[in-house]
């Protein structure tokens, strides 16, 4: 029994080292790779419950994931918009998914409003607007 719980742990461990990388990479100036990080993220987080390793890191990840809103193009910035619905389903309900949704709001909308972006990226920003207003939005208007 402990020899796979430490298999367990040791899985859990480089998986979270990988999840770091790849949030690590969405800083890189690399188009290319910044959308290879959000498909990793966009994986990890939609194979596993990773909530507590998200807990303490969503201000950065939701920092990330504005940057690669703004200044991404297209892919990228469909890639974000569901690894943000992805970051608010793992977080719930709860204050943190709230504080994760209240910040990227404006953006999402913006996007979603932005007849120069891409039919992907607009799609992408209305259904993470619509799966994180459901989850995680407060108010009710």
């Amino acid at each position: 029994g402990s020899e796979a719980a430490s298999e367990h742990g040791q899985e859990e461990e480089e998986a979270e080292d990988r999840l770091k990388e790849h949030m690590d990479t969405l800083l890189d100036k690399s188009a290319k790779a910044r959308q290879a990080a959000l498909q990793g993220l966009r994986l990890a987080l939609s194979s596993r419950t990773l909530s507590e390793f998200l807990l303490e890191r969503r201000l950065t990840l939701s920092d990330s994931l504005e940057r690669c809103l703004k200044k991404g193009k297209g892919e990228e910035q469909a890639l974000a918009g569901t690894v943000l619905t992805l970051l608010c389903l793992q977080m719930g309900s709860g204050p943190e998914g709230e504080e994760v949704f209240r910040s990227l709001k404006p953006l999402l909308i913006s996007v979603l409003t932005d007849s120069t972006a891409s039919p992907s990226a607009r799609q992408s920003c209305a259904t993470a607007l619509g799966m994180c207003c459901y989850i995680a939005a407060a108010d009710l208007e």
